[in-house]
């Protein structure tokens, strides 16, 4: 039997979807884990369900690996559990910082406990009503294979800029991890269901757990208001596209609406994968920046996360913290040494092992701190588990007793080494007492640790006076980081080091326990005034303000689904854009007298990703048809020359053909071309043309086309983001030096172009209505197909034409753009295949009338 949560897997691979409840439950969630991996059906009834119309706006769930709660079974081995908040969360310091009480916020995530099947509708009752927490249950194997496989093994590692060269090296990728995943993300996006009001709600969903829900979410409600939150490094692309699932993962990320980031460095890795393996490019208007994705436009979000000031300055005005103050200090202080301090977890990426071995050559270099300088440092459990873990232990414990056994001396440990658990008051206390902090993780996401060592050593007037020193004493702080943890950017006063060059953190450590007073003073107050104007408070309130605003106007959008599985992404266009309906355009093609048709060439008739882009004999065919109808004026407009147009459609002898975005003009072969603009003297290129062959050299896969009036610099083939930014250079430089030309430069679809000015396909658009209305044949119907920025003036201009004198009462305007995207058009078709089919439909029925 294949379990639910594999079938969902494959339910998503195939596109299908069953349709969503709408209905809510006032006390309870009855769809709980009744066999693992199986979800129960929900139980609809309807004394309990609520209107959606009477849930608050205000709403917001938050979704995470881990729900802020702890649990502890009932003392004596009774049956039951004990559920209270963790203070130390940051979900939950997340919502104490929003201040709003009538915003309900509710939390969707998996307990630290593993609760027994027979327990977990009772455990889903007690939280919801007690916490407004929704639990996800997980079966042990499923879990183990979700959290400590893909998430632990592949997704962390590889984030962190650790590649798996060798099986010892981080986990190799494994397809049935993977699956897991997809299948805990389902589940999690099945639990949402049951208590989200899609239309009002906010989704905020936290950390590389959880890459994948965004899109089991968007799929179901392809409006819901959904952000996203990476607190892990976003690794460059070079890194990134290693993995196998990449694309899944960007696009699962895309369909959010803001995604969130700690630092520019990791938004823009991200932003530069989407460019690299997805094609998109970013725009940055008004300071914010957006993805335009299939009509939606996906903000990103910069803003490193804060500290809970609230929480840490009770907890420095606790008698508890005090006393281990006081310990401390007689500890230290009366015996003249000076603490520094450092706070990691156990892991492979928080450089511990670089630290003591930047501490041992201090001591070697530095004699006079040998008996004075105590590194203590404080080892949290490692979050995940393996090989790794333990080869760090090892290699922690070994050097710090080499470095005890070389430099120490009775009552004198020059490291101080704690791995057992320390409550939250002793962590501050150690904060409070030490001179200088230090952070030395070769790679971090962000890191709380400075934040809350500064807010430590600002202190009160009670731990003030146990230093014996008053309320008008200067704090000072110092802090040695990493310039690869998220928090670096924002701090900086800190004195920052590259941790794997042993010699600049020693000689950091030096610095930092050398400086004056005064300069300590000033670092601590530029820290201080950041840290506590920026907590955790702050970066929620502005995360969900840029949330409301990228979502405001969803409702105005017409929206649907494309694609399948992981693929899945959805197109929000203006209501009135639509699929053009061969059969309608059909029937309104035989009912018609007289018609002007135009069609760009590359991109409509020729699919862009084409290397041969000569016509094909059934293109060529279904052209000669279409003109043979005398009721037909056809002309084809293209950017390309026209000899090479010429040469490509020389069979077709009633065919009109505008070359160089019609500059040039012929309605029929045996007529002579026309301009539509004045021709003017190309001088100008002899101005262009070195600026963009000096482009050229510098950017590989770049070259030139040199057409009759106009000069195209072509960088397809170049790599994404370079070419990209020569581009944007180009573009600069050759408005500069042509300033004074009577030419307009322009950036396209991986091109920027100088033309003449005043030339557009808009004009041709005109030119053939005029000349039907002149020849008293005034369409009444019209028909524009193209593909990219260009023939936008040939949908402008025929949009503006409809009430006037160039078309007839009445008339079929048919603007038709390639692909779902914004565009002037009304109505669109997904690729060149379904423009022949339809140039063929038309062309059938035209042969029909002739016979």
């Amino acid at each position: 039997m294949v379990s639910r949560s594999y079938s969902n897997l494959l339910e998503l691979a195939s596109g299908e979807s069953p349709a969503p409840s709408f209905s809510r439950v006032s006390n309870r969630i009855p769809r709980i884990m009744t066999v693992p991996g199986i979800i129960s059906d929900l139980d609809d009834d309807p004394s309990e369900t609520i209107s959606t119309s009477s849930i608050s706006p205000e709403r917001i769930i938050i979704v995470a690996n881990q729900l802020p709660i702890r649990v502890h079974r009932k003392p004596d081995n009774t049956k039951g559990w004990i559920f209270n908040w963790d203070e130390n969360s940051l979900l939950l310091q997340l919502k104490d910082g929003l201040g709003d009480e009538n915003r309900e916020v509710i939390y969707v995530g998996c307990l630290k406990e593993e609760i027994h099947l027979n327990d977990q509708e009772e455990v889903s009752q007690i939280l919801l009503e007690t916490f407004k927490c929704v639990p996800t249950f997980l079966p042990f194997d499923l879990f183990t294979k979700y959290y400590h496989g893909f998430c632990k093994q592949q997704l962390w590692p590889l984030f962190h800029y650790m590649l798996p060269l060798s099986p010892d090296l981080g986990g190799r990728f494994n397809r049935s991890l993977w699956q897991a995943y997809v299948s805990v993300n389902k589940i999690f996006a099945d639990r949402i269901m049951e208590v989200i009001n899609p239309e009002d709600d906010y989704v905020w969903v936290h950390d590389y757990h959880l890459m994948v829900l965004p899109t089991f979410l968007r799929k179901r409600f392809n409006r819901v208001k959904l952000g996203f939150f990476l607190h892990s490094p976003f690794p460059s692309s070079e890194i990134y596209k290693t993995l196998p699932i990449r694309e899944e993962l960007l696009r699962s990320l895309l369909n959010s609406d803001l995604i969130g980031f700690h630092t520019f460095d990791y938004a823009r890795h991200f932003l530069s994968c989407c460019g690299r393996m997805l094609g998109l490019s970013y725009e940055s208007k008004r300071g914010y920046i957006g993805l335009e994705y299939y009509g939606r436009t996906v903000s990103i979000k910069i803003l490193p996360v804060g500290i809970h000031m609230g929480q840490l300055q009770s907890v420095l005005s606790l008698p508890e913290t005090e006393s281990k103050v006081s310990d401390l200090i007689k500890q230290f202080h009366d015996k003249e040494r000076v603490m520094l301090l450092g706070v990691d977890d156990m892991d492979i990426f928080k450089g511990i092992s670089l630290k003591l071995l930047a501490m041992e050559q201090l001591l070697a270099q530095n004699p006079e701190w040998q008996g004075k300088a105590v590194l203590v440092q404080i080892a949290n459990p490692a979050r995940g588990r393996g090989k790794d873990v333990k080869e760090i232990q090892s290699e922690t414990y070994a050097t710090v007793k080499r470095i005890n056994d070389s430099f120490g001396k009775p009552g004198y440990d020059p490291v101080i080494l704690i791995d057992d658990p320390l409550k939250f008051y002793e962590r501050v206390a150690y904060y409070a007492v030490a001179e200088c902090c230090l952070v030395t993780a070769v790679r971090d996401g962000m890191n709380l640790i400075p934040y809350e060592y500064v807010i430590s050593r600002e202190g009160n007037s009670r731990l003030n006076s146990l230093f014996g020193s008053g309320e008008p004493d200067p704090k000072r702080s110092m802090l040695v980081l990493s310039e690869f943890i998220g928090c670096s950017p924002s701090l900086s006063g800190a004195v920052r080091v590259n941790p794997w060059n042993i010699d600049a953190v020693a000689e950091a450590m030096v610095a930092a326990l050398e400086m004056s007073d005064t300069e300590k003073h000033l670092r601590h107050e530029k820290h201080y005034k950041y840290v506590s104007t920026h907590d955790v408070g702050y970066w929620a309130r502005s995360f969900l303000q840029d949330l409301e605003r990228t979502c405001k106007d969803h409702s105005r959008r017409r929206c649907w689904g494309i694609g399948f599985g992981l693929s899945f992404r959805v197109v929000a266009l203006d209501p009135n854009f639509k699929k053009l309906s061969m059969e309608y355009i059909n029937s309104a093609y035989k009912r018609s007298k007289k018609r002007a048709i135009l069609f760009d060439y590359d991109g409509t008739l020729m699919p862009q990703s084409s290397i041969d882009k000569s016509p094909s004999f059934e293109t060529v065919g279904i052209l000669n048809m279409l003109c043979r109808d005398k009721n037909n004026m056809v002309i084809m407009v293209s950017a390309k020359r026209r000899d090479t147009l010429s040469n490509w459609f020389s069979s077709c002898e009633k065919l009109g053909i505008a070359a160089e975005h019609g500059c040039y003009l012929r309605m029929e072969r045996d007529t002579e071309w026309e301009t539509c603009v004045q021709i003017i003297d190309c001088g100008w290129k002899q101005i262009a043309e070195p600026v963009m062959r000096l482009y050229t050299e510098t950017t590989d896969g770049s070259t030139i086309e040199d057409r009759e009036t106009s000069l195209v610099w072509c960088y397809a083939d170049a790599d994404h983001d370079f070419g990209s930014c020569q581009a944007k250079e180009l573009l600069d430089h050759l408005e500069s030096v042509l300033a004074n030309e009577p030419v307009t430069v322009k950036s396209g679809q991986s091109i920027v172009e100088v033309k003449p000015q005043g030339v557009s396909k808009g004009l041709v658009a005109k030119r053939l209505l005029n000349t039907m209305q002149e020849k008293g044949s005034t369409p009444d119907f019209v028909l524009c197909i193209g593909d990219d920025r260009s023939d936008e003036d040939m949908f402008e201009v025929i949009a503006s034409s409809v009430s006037g004198p160039s078309m007839a009462p009445n008339a079929q305007v048919f603007a038709c753009t390639v692909g779902k995207k914004p565009s002037k058009a009304k109505y669109y078709l997904d690729d060149a295949s379904e423009i022949v089919r339809l140039m063929q439909g038309l062309a059938s029925v035209s042969e029909q009338a002739m016979y």
